[in-house]
């Protein structure tokens, strides 16, 4: 499996949390990340993380701050990678109606 294993699913809160599950030598390609800071803490297994400025091995217990729109790359190792994510709950898009539109 890889994706999202678990998440934080409380309507009222603060914070968004999940759990990233990577298969064994499974890959996330770089990519900017959102624009908060995240908190990332390996739960199991071992990989690689890859940012702009270097490429940190990961293992069990390790702790990465990953500042607010910073480039990632993960690679699993062979017996896959877990990790818990913590940053703080992104805003939802609400669309509601516009007064006075056309059609109204």
């Amino acid at each position: 499996m890889t994706g999202a294993a678990w998440k934080l699913e409380m309507r009222e809160r603060d914070l968004d949390a999940n759990v990233i599950q990577l298969a064994p030598e499974a890959t996330i390609d770089a990519h900017t990340g959102p624009d908060l800071d995240v908190l990332l803490h390996v739960l199991h297994g071992t990989g690689r993380l890859t940012t702009e400025l270097d490429t940190l091995d990961l293992r069990p217990g390790s702790l990465v701050w990953l500042p607010r729109r910073s480039r990632r790359a993960f690679t699993a190792g062979p017996d896959g990678l877990g990790y818990l994510t913590v940053h703080r709950r992104r805003q939802a898009l609400v669309l509601e109606p516009t007064f006075g539109s056309p059609g109204r």
